[in-house]
């Protein structure tokens, strides 16, 4: 596992300050914040997706099996 050095502005800190919840330390703050981004990024690809097949007629396909 290779390790990540940040050095955080005074803003970082007040936003990772802000987001800690009860006994999470900086590590598990910017580990849950990069879970959500990756969430973030999978929902911005799902609504890609969504809108390129949004006039599929599944319908007018023939069936599967």
């Amino acid at each position: 596992m290779a390790t990540i050095t940040i050095h955080p502005t005074v803003d970082d800190e007040r936003i990772i300050n802000r987001a800690r919840h009860h006994e999470e330390n900086t590590t598990d703050v910017i580990r849950r914040a990069l879970r959500l981004l990756d969430r973030e990024e999978w929902l911005a690809q799902f609504r890609i997706d969504a809108l390129a097949l949004k006039d599929e007629d599944l319908n007018a396909e023939p069936d599967a099996w």
